[in-house]
């Protein structure tokens, strides 16, 4: 089965040809753990170079979330690992953000 062309809400083409997209989304899927948000990051223990890695937890694509939520729950043997539609939320600004 085909995806379903998406619905694009604005486009813009540079002086090289390259377009940019912002298309419609039904909503983002993020991946939670024990009913919290999470933020994912890999390093190697041995060696500090290059450094922590963060890996996205939220998608506008359900499919890849719950993939990353089944691999996370085989890896560290749970199913505390769920996914989460979020459709609203609170806008916030850079002077105005929350710091709990």
């Amino acid at each position: 089965m085909a995806r379903p062309k998406p619905n694009i809400m604005l486009e813009i083409v540079d002086k090289n040809y390259d377009t940019e997209q912002i298309l419609d989304a039904e909503a983002i899927y993020a991946v939670y753990h024990n009913n919290k948000p999470i933020n994912l990051r890999t390093m190697n223990t041995l060696v500090n170079y290059p450094g922590p890695k963060y890996k996205k937890v939220s998608f506008s694509n359900s499919g890849h979330a719950f993939n990353l939520a089944d691999r996370l729950n085989k890896k560290f043997n749970t199913d505390l690992f769920t996914v989460v539609r979020l459709l609203e939320g609170e806008t916030i600004s850079r002077d105005n953000k929350d710091t709990k």
